[in-house]
């Protein structure tokens, strides 16, 4: 995020100025960073190894309309262009178990794009009232790259829509 064309390149832009990820918590996040970077070179250290991951693939978006989408990582379209081997899986969410504790008829769905090579997710889509708090799971699997045996092994609470993980997963073949 620093500013190329400045002598001494002391410049950053962080947050919708650089045009990378027009989103609050992506400003926070951009921020965070070069922080880090300034603040080391500002001691002399050398600076941090990092990588703006979130950037990348990792952006977590919300539409809070009623009902609320929300996506981190890739669409299935947008990974099979990128040269991905993917299969996607959609579940209803209105059929976990918790999805009562939502409201009577409760309806969503879900859909995760995974990376057949690796077995890792690529992105996740949902879209149901209160979908949004299933996001930052999405945007920790994607970011992380968790492998799909590894994330078999998180187990979700019960009776919770989170359910939904164990669904997809199981819906993949795990």
């Amino acid at each position: 995020m620093r500013a190329t064309g400045v002598a001494g390149g002391w410049l950053y832009a962080v947050g919708d100025v650089n045009g990378r990820a027009l989103l609050t918590h992506m400003g926070k996040y951009q921020a965070r960073i070069c922080g880090d970077v300034i603040a080391a070179r500002a001691r002399g250290d050398e600076l941090p190894a990092m990588r703006d991951l979130a950037d990348s693939y990792g952006s977590p978006q919300v539409v809070f309309t009623d009902p609320q989408v929300c996506a981190v990582g890739r669409t299935e379209e947008e990974a099979r262009n990128e040269g991905f081997r993917v299969r996607a899986v959609e579940y209803d969410m209105g059929a976990v178990t918790g999805a009562y504790l939502l409201g009577d008829g409760y309806r969503g769905k879900a859909k995760a794009v995974v990376d057949e090579d690796r077995k890792v997710l690529l992105g996740v889509t949902f879209a149901g009232p209160g979908a949004a708090e299933l996001l930052h799971a999405a945007t920790i699997a994607v970011t992380a790259e968790v492998p799909l045996d590894r994330l078999w092994h998180a187990v979700p609470s019960f009776p919770t829509v989170s359910e939904i993980w164990l669904r997809l997963l199981e819906t993949y073949g795990l």
